[in-house]
């Protein structure tokens, strides 16, 4: 197995221990039962797999364009999200929220399988309308308990970590066995992709 193969394999395990241990038992966006503030803001991108995928495909996205999309990506996204999660929490309507979500998931799928090379204020552009739609959905499913500051300053966080995974992930493609996994991943993520918004549609 390859240096880069091993890399991910360490990577894919140490996430999917985080999950086991974080993830609530049951629905993907509930932070029901999970507390409030900054611990509930931490989790909370952790418990949907729309999220998570979106969020790691940045980091992977980043790493496969280099300078300056690999830093600037995971300092946008948060960004952008923040904003949107205030527009969430202050009641501001954001039309069809769960299918950008959804339809950011292919999107950034796709992109991480062709490492497809946009001008940067393209690639810039798709990363913020996406984020202000998880920022949106983290703002209006902001426990009633929970201070808001700090569920904002939790996710914000988690999300970084989340891009720094994708980012480690990403960097994979240096070598030959890594370039082939992460367009594997990149397919896999879009497809995952496709049926959330098949199952946007069908509800």
């Amino acid at each position: 197995m390859s240096v880069a193969s091993r890399l991910c394999v360490a990577v894919g395990g140490s996430a999917g221990v985080v999950l086991l241990l974080a993830a609530p038992p049951a629905f993907a966006h509930s932070v029901e039962g999970m507390g409030g503030g900054l611990g509930a803001g931490l989790l909370h991108p952790l418990t949907g797999p729309d999220h998570l995928l979106a969020m790691v495909s940045v980091g992977i996205w980043g790493a496969e364009l280099g300078a300056p999309a690999i830093w600037l990506f995971p300092v946008a996204f948060p960004l952008m999200m923040a904003t949107g999660a205030v527009f969430g929490i202050i009641g501001v309507p954001l039309p069809a929220t769960e299918l950008l979500i959804a339809l950011s998931v292919t999107v950034l799928g796709a992109m991480v399988a062709l490492a497809q090379r946009l001008p940067l204020w393209v690639a810039a552009s798709i990363i913020g309308v996406f984020a202000l739609a998880h920022g949106h959905a983290h703002g209006v499913e902001l426990p009633d308990a929970a201070d808001a500051l700090a569920f904002c300053i939790g996710f914000v966080v988690a999300t970084g970590l989340l891009h720094a995974l994708g980012i480690v992930i990403g960097l994979g493609i240096r070598w030959p066995s890594g370039f082939w996994a992460i367009r594997v991943c990149g397919i896999l993520v879009a497809a995952a992709g496709c049926y959330f918004i098949y199952s946007y549609v069908e509800a």
